[in-house]
């Protein structure tokens, strides 16, 4: 199972779509590797420099509907190859969320208050996330920076946690069948 958590990348926009969290030029490479370089390369945020903003972070944190636009699977590939295994976001385009799952990462979705609050609370600081999941599907996301921490709810229904748990639909299909 893959390390969920770390350190976050803030990005306060809604509507990402997937050309911007991977350009369609690049659909064409043959391995999720080459994806690597151009995650986010045409997204365009005042002060966001995807050269230098994306090292080291490991979850992002965004606003709605973020994987609207094409259905491909590069977008998630390209987000797992830069070891980005969550983004936490008010919803997500229905297609993009169910294809974070399939490669056994986390599209969880929080109420647009709790969004709200991650950014006015920690969204100009260094700060890491806990992901916690228990057994019963419940499960937390904790956001630290230096002695600050808050905890945020969530659930995963019991598909959704098999395939986290199982490295993604691959997985949990050698598994079952």
């Amino acid at each position: 199972m893959k390390q969920f958590g770390g350190k976050v990348l803030f990005l306060d926009r809604g509507d990402i779509n997937t050309d911007e969290i991977i350009p369609a030029k690049y659909l064409t490479e043959i391995s999720k590797q080459a994806l690597k370089p151009y995650l986010l390369e045409d997204l365009k945020m005042d002060g966001f420099n995807p050269k230098t903003d994306i090292t080291g972070k490991k979850v992002i944190i965004t606003r709605e509907n973020f994987g609207c636009g094409s259905s491909r699977e590069h977008a998630p590939w390209a987000l797992e190859v830069n070891g980005i295994y969550t983004v936490i976001a008010e919803n997500f385009a229905r297609i993009f969320r169910q294809n974070m799952f399939n490669c056994g990462m986390l599209a969880i979705e929080m109420h647009k208050k709790e969004i709200d609050d991650m950014f006015r609370t920690f969204g100009d600081k260094d700060t890491d996330c806990n992901i916690i999941i228990n057994d019963d599907g419940t499960a937390k996301v904790k956001l630290i920076s230096g002695s600050l921490s808050k905890s945020y709810l969530f659930r995963l229904d019991g598909f959704e946690k098999a395939l986290v748990e199982d490295d993604g639909w691959i997985g949990y299909a050698d598994k079952r069948y």
